[in-house]
Parts: structure tokens; C-alpha cells; sequence
């Protein structure tokens, strides 16, 4: 391990994770693509809210089947050797998607289905992925780490949608699919060049049943660890509203797909700048006041989006709701992992992803539907309004988070 040096970017001194961070930004902007052009590709294929809602419900239920079983394997198996086997088939899904794109052979329940397998690999790669980070930096430089990470992330989410939504206009949604696939690449050549071997650190565990129960022992033994989870999971549930963005830019802001690439990069853009705050800040004391203010605030973001009318309001007011989320997901990995054994990181990892992918998928279903029922407007602005409520009771129900501070 290096030495731990001090600055806002002191993240960046550690060469694995620089190696680590370059692979992921690379990918994650195709990544964002793909997402882009498979929610676009759906809403032409269908116009329709709820089957838009129900790519969501797609990723779910995989997510939810695997992501236990995959957070045992991170913890019980090297985590590089995991990798290198869940990047291949994200790579095998864009290319088909791009092949029957251009046969013009696609469907939505082909869509459903590589969603789903996309869902299902991201169960095991994740948790590896989540637990190697913090081997490859000082404790000390955690929380940096944290944000240096989710503010580059977020550069690729600007990057990546904006890209496609010029892409769509000019070429079409299957060139998009072929770009994430050579996107890639960039991770499997991180993975070769970083030094940690990504073996767990201390004994590793057995994949079973037991070892399952162990890490929702551990979890449901940490008030802190649910408490954080069920805050984020909620506010993505009910107030989330990305999946209806297709919608928002063709027929109520009127800005076709060009406009719909920034819609989908402001959250992005306000979760830099909260991510670069947050390098500046260093650690923050009142993690858990924090906490639940931003995920207050982003659901009062939500309801600003859903009433506006006016494309650049609206624009505005995603980029809030994304700053607002980061600092919500920076704050509750920062508890989350610093509060766990690298031994059990796999299998918290996991189970948090139940949550951090099971509310946002979820709630682009339950966005979909209640679209469909009360109108696409008003189902923001309602689900705005519930993620407040919530998170008013679990400050009055949870005073341990609440109350919790760095130093403790």
C-alpha cells in the first residue's frame, strides 16, 4: 500500500485505483449509452409509459435473484477473476443488441430479456467490483476516494447520454450498442494492469447458505448499514423519474432526442459539483444529518421537475436532483464501507444492491404505471412529494442516524 498523502484529489496518488477509475469512467460512458438508446429504442417501439416502466421491473427481479449469490462470490472468490468474466458478457449483450438493431429484428421483449441479463451480471460484478476499491486505498483517504470516484463517474454519465443523443439523431440507437461493447475493453485492461492481486482480504468465506445468512445477520445487526440503505432505496422508489424522461422531452418539453441527451446528463452535471464540494469539504462530520437533508432535498427537486413546463427549469432542476443524490450516495458508502470487514463487504455490498438498484427499477415500473393511471407530471410531483414524508419519519424514527457524526 503507498503512503497516504494529503489534498482534494488525494485519491488519484494510489496507481491501482487511478488504473481502476480510467477503465470504469470508459465503460460507464457506453453504459450510459446503451441505456440511453435501449430506453429511446423502447419508447419508439411502443409509446408507451408502462412498457418504458416495465424495463425496469426486467432488471429487477434478476437483480434481486443474484445479487446475494453474487456478493458471497465477492467475498468468498478473487474479485479481478469475477470481473473478468461479468465484462465479457456485457459485451456479448450490447453486440447482439447492436446486430438485431441493425436487422431490424428487435422487439421490447428481446429488450426485456437482455435487460434482464445485463441485471443479473451486474448482481456479481458490483459487489467485486465495490469490495476491491477500498483495498487498493489508505483508510484514511476513504471518503476521498468516495468522491473523487462518484464525481468522475458522473463525468462519463454527462458524457455518455449527451453523446447519444446526438448519436440517435444522426446514426441511429445500433451504432450505440457497438460503442459500450469496445467500451469494455478499457476495464479488462485495468484489471491487467493493476498490482493488488484482488484476493479478499483475512479468511475467505464459503459460498452457502450460511454465509448468506451471515451478511444479513451483519446488516440488520448494524442500525446504521439499514437505516442508510432504506433512505436511498426510498427516495429512488418514489421519486426517481429517469425512465420518463422519453416522454417528458417528445411530448411536454417538446425537444426531441438532442434535448432528451441533456436531460438525461444534468443530474450528472449537479452530482459533480456536489462531488467536487464534497473533495474540497473533506470529511464531514454530520454524516447522517447529511444524509437525510440531501435525500429531502432531491425529493423537493422532484417536484420541481415534475410541474415545470420550461425545458431549462427543467434542466435545473435535474441538475439538483443529482447533486442532491450524490451527496446522499457518498455519505451512505462512506458509512457503509468503512463500517464493514473486507471480509463481509462482498455480501454488504450485495445486499445494498438490492436496494440501490431495486428502488431506482422499481420505481421506474411504479413511475410507468401510475404515468399511465394520473398523468406523467403529476406522478412526479407525487412521488416527490412521498420521498419528503419518508424521510421526515426515518429522522424521527432512526435518531442513531440522525444523530451519527464522523467521530463516532
Amino acid at each position: 500500500m503507498q503512503t497516504t498523502r494529503d489534498g482534494w484529489l488525494a485519491a488519484l496518488h494510489y496507481r491501482d485505483f487511478r488504473l481502476l477509475l480510467i477503465g470504469e469512467v470508459t465503460s460507464a460512458i457506453g453504459t450510459e449509452m446503451f441505456y440511453v438508446a435501449l430506453n429511446w429504442q423502447m419508447y419508439l417501439l411502443t409509446h408507451s409509459a408502462v412498457a418504458l416502466g416495465l424495463l425496469g421491473l426486467a432488471s429487477f427481479f434478476p437483480a434481486m435473484l443474484f445479487s446475494l449469490l453474487g456478493g458471497t462470490f465477492a467475498d468468498a472468490h478473487n474479485r479481478k477473476k469475477i470481473l473478468y468474466v461479468t465484462q465479457p458478457i456485457f459485451m456479448l449483450c450490447s453486440v447482439l443488441l447492436a446486430l438485431i438493431t441493425f436487422a431490424h429484428v428487435v422487439t421490447p421483449l428481446i429488450m426485456y430479456i437482455i435487460a434482464g441479463i445485463v441485471a443479473a451480471t451486474v448482481a456479481f460484478d458490483h459487489p467485486a467490483r465495490s469490495s476491491l476499491i477500498p483495498n487498493l486505498v489508505d483508510k484514511k483517504d476513504f471518503t476521498n476516494t468516495l468522491s473523487v470516484y462518484e464525481m468522475f463517474e458522473q463525468i462519463a454519465r454527462i458524457a455518455g447520454p449527451l453523446a447519444a443523443g446526438f448519436l440517435i439523431a444522426g446514426t441511429g440507437v445500433g451504432s450505440i450498442y457497438g460503442i459500450d461493447a469496445i467500451s469494455t475493453i478499457a476495464v479488462l485492461l485495468a484489471l491487467l494492469l493493476i498490482k493488488h492481486t484482488g484476493e479478499p482480504g483475512g479468511e475467505k468465506s464459503a459460498v452457502s447458505l450460511t454465509s448468506i445468512k451471515e451478511g444479513l445477520t451483519f446488516v440488520r445487526s448494524k442500525t446504521l448499514l439499514w437505516s442508510s440503505i432504506l433512505v436511498d432505496f426510498f427516495a429512488t422508489f418514489l421519486a426517481l423519474a429517469m425512465v420518463l424522461l422519453p416522454i417528458f422531452a417528445n411530448d411536454i418539453l417538446h425537444v426531441g432526442p438532442q434535448g432528451l441527451g441533456l436531460l438525461y446528463a444534468a443530474p450528472s452535471i449537479g452530482a459533480i459539483f456536489a462531488g467536487f464540494f464534497m473533495t474540497l469539504k473533506g470529511q464531514i462530520r454530520f454524516q447522517g444529518k447529511t444524509l437525510l437533508f440531501a435525500a429531502a432535498l432531491f425529493g423537493l427537486a422532484t417536484i420541481l421537475f415534475g410541474f415545470s413546463h420550461v425545458y431549462i427549469l427543467s434542466v435545473i432542476a435535474l441538475v439538483l436532483i443529482g447533486g442532491f443524490d450524490s451527496v446522499s450516495v457518498i455519505m451512505r458508502e462512506t458509512i457503509q464501507q468503512l463500517a464493514t470487514p473486507d471480509t463481509m463487504r462482498g455480501r454488504v455490498a450485495s445486499i445494498a444492491m438490492i436496494f440501490w438498484m431495486g428502488g431506482p427499477q422499481l420505481g421506474e415500473f411504479e413511475a410507468g404505471l401510475l404515468a399511465a393511471l394520473i398523468g406523467v407530471q403529476l406522478s412526479v410531483v407525487a412521488g416527490g412529494v412521498a420521498t419528503i414524508f419518508f424521510v421526515g419519519f426515518m429522522a424521527v424514527l432512526v435518531p442513531v442516524l440522525r444523530n451519527y457524526q464522523a467521530s463516532d
